[in-house]
This record gives C-alpha cells, sequence and structure tokens, in this order.
C-alpha cells in the first residue's frame, strides 16, 4: 500500500504511535537523532529505535513523506494492517496467496523474472547492494525505499512484490508446511509471529537472502520498522478488471 493513499484513508492511530517509536536501520538516521539512541537490537544492532517514527515521519521527526508518496507505507505493524483491510472490505493474502502471485506464473524459477538476480544486466527489485549494514551502493538506484512502480511488474501485471519493503500475510508462522498439496493452505490456527513475504531494501545475500519467491520469515504481529508493510486482498475484483492466467499450476505449496 503507498503512501498517498493511507494517507487519505487512516483516521485513527497506528500502533508505531501509541507505543511512541518504531524501529529504523541506524543508517538511514540523522545524525541528531542518533546522538539521543542508547539502544539496539542485540542480535541486529543496525536495528535502533527512534523515537516519533511512525508512518507519517519514516525515519523519525526530523524526517517526512515529501517525494516519498508513491513508496509504500512503512511501519506498520500486522493488527494496523488487518484493521485497515477490514475498514477497506478487503483482507490480507494468505502466504500461499502472496507467493502465487509474487511468482507472476514463473513457477519454476527462484525469482519472478528468472533464476538470476539481474535480468539482462538490470535491475529487477529494490534490494542492498554492498556491504550490509555498512553500506548500500544503491547500484539500483535507491538506498531506501523506492516508488513502487520503479522496477518493472512480473508476469501478473503485479509492482514491487520482491524488496522495496516486507509485506504482511495472513497466516500464522510455522517453520514446515505440509507435505500435502493443499488449495491455499493457511497454515497454523494460532502461533506467536505472522509470516512476511516478498524481502526489503536491507535484503542482500549475505544477511537476508529472503527476496526470493520461496523465501519467508516472520514477525510478532505488534512489530513496527521501517522496512515493513502490507498490501491488501480481496476475494473479487474490482469491476471491470479481468483475470490474468499464465501459470501451468494452481495456488498450491
Amino acid at each position: 500500500f503507498i503512501n498517498k493513499k493511507f494517507k487519505l484513508c487512516i483516521t485513527d492511530f497506528i500502533e508505531a504511535e501509541k507505543f511512541g517509536d518504531s524501529f529504523v536501520l541506524e543508517s538511514r538516521v540523522s545524525k541528531e537523532i542518533q546522538k539521543n539512541i542508547h539502544q539496539a537490537v542485540a542480535a541486529a544492532p543496525w536495528w535502533v529505535p527512534v523515537k516519533g517514527a511512525y508512518w507519517r515521519n519514516p525515519e523519525g521527526p526530523d524526517s517526512n513523506l515529501t517525494d516519498r508518496m508513491d513508496h509504500p507505507v512503512l511501519h506498520v505493524s500486522w493488527n494496523d494492517a488487518v484493521e485497515f483491510c477490514k475498514w477497506a472490505n478487503k483482507r490480507l493474502p494468505t502466504e500461499a496467496e502472496f507467493e502465487y502471485a509474487m511468482k507472476g506464473g514463473s513457477d519454476d524459477t527462484l525469482y519472478p523474472w528468472g533464476n538470476k538476480l539481474k535480468k539482462g544486466g538490470k535491475f529487477m527489485a529494490n534490494l542492498w547492494q554492498g556491504n550490509f549494514p555498512v553500506k548500500n551502493t544503491a547500484k539500483d538506484g535507491y538506498e531506501g525505499t523506492c516508488p513502487v512502480t520503479a522496477f518493472p511488474p512480473n508476469g501478473y501485471g503485479l509492482y514491487n512484490m520482491v524488496g522495496n519493503a516486507w509485506e504482511w500475510t495472513a497466516d500464522w508462522w510455522t517453520i514446515r508446511h505440509t507435505k500435502d498439496f493443499q488449495d491455499n493452505p493457511t497454515g497454523p490456527l494460532t502461533g506467536k509471529d505472522k509470516v512476511k513475504k516478498g524481502g526489503s531494501y536491507m535484503c542482500h545475500k549475505s544477511y537476508c537472502y529472503r527476496y526470493r519467491s520461496a523465501a519467508r520469515s516472520q514477525n510478532s504481529p505488534d512489530t513496527t520498522a521501517s522496512n515493513l508493510g502490507f498490501r491488501c486482498a480481496a476475494d473479487s475484483l474490482p469491476e471491470g478488471v479481468k483475470l490474468l492466467k499464465n501459470s501451468k499450476n494452481e495456488n498450491k505449496r
């Protein structure tokens, strides 16, 4: 979901605002704000809690959405995303639905566009280049998030399914899925973490090789961060929109 549309629709406080802070990649935070940060995530010290960071101020109070209205909305928890989807008469996609949509009909490749990270020498998604977390050389054109249409769509015409920002799914996290083929499996009934898919601009093969179509990760439902967003799913197509079908397989994993 992009900032421009989220701004027009949001009418209540989201969890990052209620908590008073949210996690931000340290290198994206201004030197002035860094002076007042005295803690970090022990297992991932590049993540720092920034007071006043939320979707309108992604890197804290001295940041804003100028020139980022067509970027993905960030700092949205799973709980926030679910409430927004309800308001919009939609829902979050299941993990299986997201993966199916992410592949765009390319069922036997690592990425929607093939088995190599680049296609024809061109970057196909907003990911990390360089030495993580020290330096993002931004060879793909972006150090942080980018407009959701900055890279080509997949075979289903869907943009931004890989990289840029992680996206929540409806499913509870499980380490292993059943080996039996199922039509749109929905995972366990309960759990501690929710599944997120797609990877983000912080993903690099040396650290977070989770931008492959089959890759996945998890966070608690109240987690908010500067690389975490969502998109809505619907059970019926809007009037006038036709369904594209160019995959051999059904929505199975």
